[in-house]
Formats: structure tokens, sequence, C-alpha cells
């Protein structure tokens, strides 16, 4: 692959490779566009088959953070990093200083947060390097774990996407079959169950499964989720599960969950759009996570995170309303309301070039 072809292909600013051989360093970290704002992304730890693959998967999600905090109404760029390993074996605090450093030297244009195979005890080495870093622990000032305003968010767009579909938002009225009962997963079923909503869950890790049930969802198999009887159809773990060998097994009306990629292709959104089953964007959807970090920049607050949270909603009421006047699929009505954003920022300043960032109420401790 022709690396300058392919950041001309995805209209990536810059990419960031950071090897340090002591610490068993292997990342990358991905800036698409800082229009809007500094990139702010997570960063995933993943034992990549290759290079090639994490190169692929970072240019891919870094792009979607993008989309995520234009469509958010954010003043925010997209970014993302991954560190090549096993988040099981092969962490260390070398690891993640030296990560940290890495971030550091790109003086704010990237700013991390949590990710898969990340947690906040990892987010204490970066911190300890770096100051762009969010996501740190209550104690520091920072929000802790996104996962609960990620689910709450997500509960948000999935109430557009019934009165949209269905003239009104009385979560208790549907049934909902959840896939992936993970840190976000499980927090959403929780939501749910609390408005009296019928859930279906299935997940890979059986004590996941069993959380769900204690909470009175019904188990079914990791397969069987697609052929549930329900009315919403909620991914909140893979990526890429909307797809042509799923849609026709559908009996769903709204498609609306927490995972990132969620259509395999661009064709499985239209295809959904084709059966009147309605789709909820995912990074709309999905945008509570970043919405609750990107608040420590002011200072963080539980109930303005919670609040800003609830615009999600709105965002996706405009989303279906694009879609409906310009008679497109609602993941191309998304991308348009992304797309206008930054055109229209972007005619009024250059990118963002990267700045030190003040995060009041919190202190970093670096012991370096």
């Amino acid at each position: 692959m022709e690396l300058f072809e392919t950041m001309g292909s995805t209209r990536h600013e810059q990419i960031v490779f950071c090897n340090n051989a002591d610490a068993g360093l292997k990342a990358i970290i991905a800036i698409h566009n800082t229009v809007l704002g500094p990139a702010l992304g997570g960063l995933r730890m993943w034992p990549y088959g290759s290079e090639q693959e994490a190169l692929d998967d970072v240019l891919r999600l870094s792009r979607g953070m993008t989309y995520k905090a234009a469509v958010s109404g954010l003043n925010l760029g997209g970014g993302k990093a991954v560190i090549i390993g096993d988040p099981r074996k092969d962490k260390s605090e070398a690891l993640f200083r030296a990560f940290g450093r890495f971030i550091d030297s790109l003086n704010g244009r990237y700013i991390t947060a949590e990710d898969v195979g990340i947690d906040v005890n990892d987010m204490e080495f970066l911190f300890q390097e770096t100051n762009n870093v969010v996501g740190v622990h209550q104690v520091h000032g920072g929000s802790g774990d996104p996962s609960p305003y990620t689910a709450f968010g997500t509960l948000q767009g999935i109430k557009a996407a019934l009165q949209w579909q269905f003239g009104n938002q009385d979560v208790g009225n549907y049934s909902f079959a959840v896939q992936g009962a993970g840190h976000v997963g499980i927090n959403l079923i929780r939501l749910l169950r609390d408005e009296g909503a019928k859930v279906f869950v299935t997940d890979f890790n059986k004590e996941c499964v069993d959380e769900a049930v204690e909470l009175g969802a019904e188990a079914v198999g990791l397969d069987e989720i697609y052929d549930v009887e329900a009315d919403v159809f909620s991914p909140c773990a893979l990526g890429a599960v909307v797809n042509e060998k799923t849609i026709p097994r559908f009996n769903f009306k709204v498609v609306a969950g927490a995972a990132n990629n969620q259509l395999a292709t661009e064709e499985s959104g239209d295809e959904l759009a084709a059966r009147g089953i309605l789709y909820a964007p995912d990074y709309a959807v999905n945008a509570g996570g970043l919405m609750n970090v990107s608040i420590e920049f002011e200072g963080w607050n539980r109930e303005r995170a919670l609040r800003m949270s609830r615009t999600i909603y709105y965002n996706l009421s405009k989303i279906f309303t694009i879609a409906e006047r310009d008679k497109i699929p609602s993941y191309k009505a998304a991308d348009r309301m992304a797309e206008e954003r930054i055109e229209m920022i972007g005619k009024l300043k250059l990118p963002h070039m990267g700045k030190p960032h003040r995060f009041p109420g919190r202190e970093r401790n670096n012991n370096s």
C-alpha cells in the first residue's frame, strides 16, 4: 500500500508511528481532521494480526471520530490511536509512559481517551506524561469511565428513532434485541429495563449474559439474536453485523445501538431503507461518551454531561428530517450533516495547529 496515496484517499492529515523497543511499544496515531478543533479519539490496545491490520483499523476509526464530533456539534476533530499488543499480558507502566510522551510531543493536536483493551488504570500512566488525555479518574478532576454516558446517549438516540418510526418514545412498550452486554451494553440494558422494556440479550461472555439476565433480560444464542421477534435491534459489540446475510433475517423495525461501524457496506444501509427499517447512524447514537469527556476541557460535571447527552435525541431527529427531505438513507444524511458543518467552519479558520490544554480542577502528577 502506498501510504501517501492512502492518506489522500481517506483525507487524513497526519499519521504518527510510535516505536520504543525498550518499552515494547508499537503504536500508531492517526489524525484525520482538525478543522473543528484538536483531534480527540480513544486509545485501543489489540493483538492485531499484522501492522497493516492495525493501520487499517486506526485509519477507519479516526475518520469515524471526525464525523461523530461534527454531527454532535462539538468543537473537536477526529483522531484515534492503537497499540499493537495483547491487553491481557503486554501492559506495563513503561509501555504507557512511553506512549504518553509521544502524545505529548504532538502539542495538543491529538487528545486520547479510553477505548477497547484500555482501562482507567492505564490512563493514569498516560496522565503522568501528558495533559492531553481525558477520561482520567475522578480524583484528578476527570470523568472516569465513559460507558454509562455512552449508554445514556444511546437511549436518547433510541427514543428519537422510536418517535420517528412509531410516533411515540415509550420505551417500555417495545422490545429490544441487544447484541453485546459489555460496559456499554449492560448499562443500556439496565436503562431499558428501568423503563419496563422487554430485552433479549446475547454476548460471547457468559458472565455478561448472566448479569443481564439478573436485570430481567432473556438470553438467546449468538446467532439467534438476528431472528428475534423484537422492535429494535441494538448492536453494542461488533461492527459490520448489519450485512447482506443478516438483514434478510431481521424482524426489526429499528436498528439503533452503540457499536461502531454497524453497516458492513453502504449497500447494507440502502437495503435497510428499502425494507422500511429505520437506521439510527451509529456515530450519532454513540456520541455520549465523547460528549462526556469533552466537558473535561472546561471542568467536568455529571449533570452537564447528562444534559449534553440528551442532545443526541435532537441530532437524530435532524438526521431523519434530512433523510426524508433529501430522499436519501439515514446514514447518508448523517454524513451530509457532518460534512456540511466541517465545510462551513473550514471556511473560517485553518486546521488546528495544536496548543496546550487547560483542564480546570485537574492536577497532573508528573513524575518524569
